[in-house]
């Protein structure tokens, strides 16, 4: 406001100086030019010829737009359809995120058009359509898509890839990003998509060959990753047993060997290595697992493992599971293993002590199993059947809560009422 009123203070007074100036002293000017004479002022005169000089500059630069016209013009209208192809692009862009496929597909196109890097329109219309069912459509988005920049072939076999796996189709997909493979470097997003790929595929052998540049190229967090190499050699343990021609016990021994040593100490590994061995009846390597296992780390879930393996030598295998206990006297676990092991041993009275103090600890519908089937071995068919009574509840504990009766209603009751 303050630089305002300078400005305006200044103003006046160049004004006021001008006007005493004129008044003191207006000058004179005379023109002549043949019979003719112009006489004025000093002030007057340069006013006039500040208005020639304006009017020469107006003719002069109305006649270069005259002959530089045909150019303008285009300039002009170029700049318009610029701007209108800008225009029609973003509001292809809403209506695609929003999910109207078919006007979106339509203004990115007519966008296009007038767009000079018009990549983007066709990448999004070839989604359009493959949100459209229109296969045919999508090809020949994609290529043009393709012609319009040839730099982007890669982003183009990217969204074909992310296409056709959208639509479960794995082998044209692995086929479009085998390659786009040879520059992980530059392009580390083909491993994720080839990801995908396998493990549509259920191809574990190649994922397993892909771990490596995963890790490389940090394209999963830790969790993640460690999941997924579960998952991984997990499958590949099963196809050992599944497949082949040696013995199953000795093709998932050799599987086992195949995996890395760091994943081979991983708990939740281990664990299903164990079962597997368990079901398929290799019980001397599994008691050997477990028992190394449990010398570096207590695991429950091993623990109740081992009352699944029949030993050869039943008592020395109860005496190995009963030197843990001093150290694990309150793992309902480990007692309902060692009532499993002394009923094998045909302990009863000490297999009952084991499984009752496991269900004194831990209330489970698999201990309760137990004592309900030994119990019925025992001719105590009462208690056995409260103990089964009492598993089935705490396995469907999620029962909805209804009245029950208060007793049992005689026969001839129920039958007046039918």
């Amino acid at each position: 406001m303050r630089k305002i009123f300078t400005i305006i203070l200044v103003a006046l007074l160049l004004g006021v100086g001008v006007v005493a100036l004129i008044e003191t002293d207006p000058g004179y000017i005379l023109l002549a030019y043949g019979n003719y004479t112009l006489e004025t002022s000093l002030w007057v005169g340069l006013a006039l010829l500040a208005l020639f000089t304006l009017l020469v500059y107006s003719v002069l630069r109305l006649g270069y737009q005259l002959i530089g016209g045909p150019r303008f013009l285009v300039s002009w209208l170029g700049v318009r359809k610029s701007r209108r192809g800008s225009h029609l692009t973003t509001h292809g862009l809403i209506n695609f995120v929003e999910g109207n496929w078919t006007r979106a597909r339509r203004q990115l196109l007519r966008g296009a058009k007038n767009s000079d890097a018009p990549l983007v329109n066709y990448l999004l219309a070839a989604r359009a359509s493959h949100r459209l069912q229109d296969p045919d459509q999508v090809s020949k988005y994609l290529g043009l898509a393709v012609n319009s920049d040839s730099a982007a072939a890669t982003a183009v076999a990217f969204t074909r890839a992310e296409l056709q796996l959208q639509s479960a189709d794995y082998e044209p997909a692995l086929a479009t990003l085998e390659q786009a493979r040879s520059d992980v470097a530059k392009h580390p997003y083909v491993l994720e998509l080839l990801r995908e790929v396998y493990s549509g595929l259920q191809d574990w052998d190649k994922l397993a060959a892909l771990l490596p540049d995963l890790k490389k190229h940090k394209l999963l967090v830790d969790d993640e990753l460690q999941q997924f190499e579960r998952e991984i050699y997990g499958q590949l343990l099963a196809q050992c047993i599944a497949g082949g021609d040696d013995p199953a016990s000795d093709s998932l021994r050799s599987g086992w060997q195949k995996i890395p040593t760091k994943l081979k100490e991983d708990p939740q590994m281990l664990q299903a290595y164990v079962r597997m061995l368990v079901d398929r009846g290799d019980y001397g390597e599994a008691e050997k697992l477990i028992q190394r296992a449990l010398k570096q780390r207590w695991d429950v879930n091993l623990v109740r493992q081992y009352g699944y393996v029949q030993s050869d030598n039943a008592p020395r295998q109860l005496r190995r599971a009963e030197a843990w206990l001093s150290a694990h006297p309150d793992d309902a676990q480990l007692l309902l293993c060692l009532g499993r092991l002394s009923a094998r041993d045909k302990l009863w009275g000490k297999a009952r002590d084991y499984f009752e103090s496991s269900y004194h600890l831990e209330k489970s519908s698999e201990t309760c199993a137990e004592l309900g089937r030994l119990l019925l071995g025992l001719g105590e068919y009462k208690v056995a059947a409260a103990y089964f009574r009492e598993g089935l509840l705490v396995r469907e504990s999620g029962l909805p809560e209804l009245p029950m009766p208060e007793k049992i209603m005689p026969v001839n009751r129920r039958l007046a009422r039918s």
